[in-house]
């Protein structure tokens, strides 16, 4: 009897151990594929602004504008809805591929092609206005103050960031999901303690209904001030058990004690204003060299844009060298608060299997390009925690 036993926990062990190395590699091969397919939309999209500068054609484009419209905001419209046509549409390949047959492939996405349609109408009609707007007043800002608008954009930029913050749980979130409230009261008293003793002022705790489009988990707390939520995702609520979903929720409250947010908005600021200000530098010297009409004429666009993204990609490292080093802080306040070293472990590895994430991934690939300590390295903190 006891060798039977001994056999069927065996048999149980390596079945399980089999199931982990497949799964493990199933993230792999997901996290491989994404960055393969981001590196190519990032190659791409540099690939067009070069083309539109080194051919001229911007120029062509911005003269095309002003022969439709002499005033200079409706002739940048113009400009900049025929630019972000071109992207749409050469970039909708990789799009597609990466947003909806990927995710379904390996089984992370429940949408329909209609469902997915009609997000990516919803984020061109969303990220078109907000980036109109902001290109509008970029270039006035030149027009108007040549040597400082760099200064006014900047603050500009940060402000309604920080409005963002706070109206984008209530304005922008409900136009993807829906939200309802959470009808386990229990599990909703002891998440609202938990705020208290974090000394967060919530609103109300929701379950997001991620579920209509994903099998990932997920879970949030947004807003600033009477905007301030907990969002749980379906998800999280139907694999997690309420211990794993305190200390997931710990570990979003852990960013508002160490006041992550306004942190991260003033290192934002910085890199904004660091961007452009080099910017400003690359236009004054190109204006000449590249025939352009001066500092406000946008067909430099192309121009403003490689910039902004190069300054991006070597700031990327350190950015998400500060991102990972706020979440071990969110993580010990975590562990710290909650006492639960084994839920917190059981909900990491959850998360990572819901979610596809690898669990030890290439420690050049984590410093590049994650935000997050990978798995392995948070549950093997956790488990030598002093609690």
């Amino acid at each position: 009897m006891a060798t039977e036993g001994t056999e069927e926990t065996r048999e149980t062990v390596t079945c399980k151990t089999a199931s982990n190395i497949l799964l493990a590699e199933k993230a792999r091969r997901y996290g491989r594929i994404r960055r393969r397919l981001a590196f190519s939309g990032w190659l791409l999209d540099a690939a067009i602004l070069i083309v539109l500068l080194a051919t001229g054609w911007t120029a062509g484009l911005r003269d095309v504008a002003f022969n439709v419209s002499a005033h200079p905001a409706l002739a940048l419209l113009i400009y900049l809805l025929v630019i972000g046509a071109i992207f749409e549409i050469t970039g909708l390949p990789i799009e597609f591929y990466s947003g909806f047959v990927i995710e379904r492939r390996f089984g992370l996405s429940r949408m329909t092609l209609w469902m997915w349609v009609k997000d990516q109408l919803k984020s061109v009609a969303i990220g078109g206005v907000l980036g109109a707007g902001l290109a509008e007043l970029f270039y006035w800002s030149l027009a108007r103050h040549p040597g400082t608008w760099w200064i006014w954009v900047a603050v500009a930029v940060i402000l309604f960031a920080v409005l963002l913050a706070q109206l984008a749980p209530v304005l922008l979130f409900p136009l993807f999901f829906k939200f309802r409230p959470i009808e386990n009261q229990e599990l909703v008293e002891r998440l609202q303690r938990l705020a208290e003793q974090a000394g967060a002022r919530v609103s109300t705790v929701l379950e997001w209904k991620l579920g209509e489009k994903s099998n990932k988990a997920n879970a949030a707390l947004t807003g600033w001030g009477r905007t301030r939520r907990i969002l749980l995702a379906d998800t999280l609520l139907e694999h997690h058990n309420a211990d794993e979903i305190e200390t997931i929720v710990a570990h979003e409250l852990g960013h508002h004690v160490h006041r992550d947010i306004p942190l991260a908005i003033t290192v934002e600021s910085v890199l904004t204003l660091v961007s452009l200000w080099v910017v400003n530098e690359v236009l004054v010297w190109a204006t000449p060299r590249l025939g352009y009409r001066g500092l406000a004429d946008f067909a430099n666009l192309p121009l403003v844009l490689l910039v902004v993204t190069g300054v991006s990609l070597v700031a990327l490292p350190l950015l998400n060298g500060y991102s990972r080093w706020r979440e071990w802080r969110a993580d010990r306040f975590a562990l710290e608060t909650t006492k639960r070293r084994e839920a917190f472990i059981s909900a990491m590895r959850k998360l990572a299997a819901q979610n596809l994430a690898e669990t030890q991934p290439n420690p050049v690939i984590e410093f590049l390009f994650h935000g997050h300590p990978s798995i392995a390295k948070r549950i093997a903190y956790a488990e030598q925690a002093q609690l």
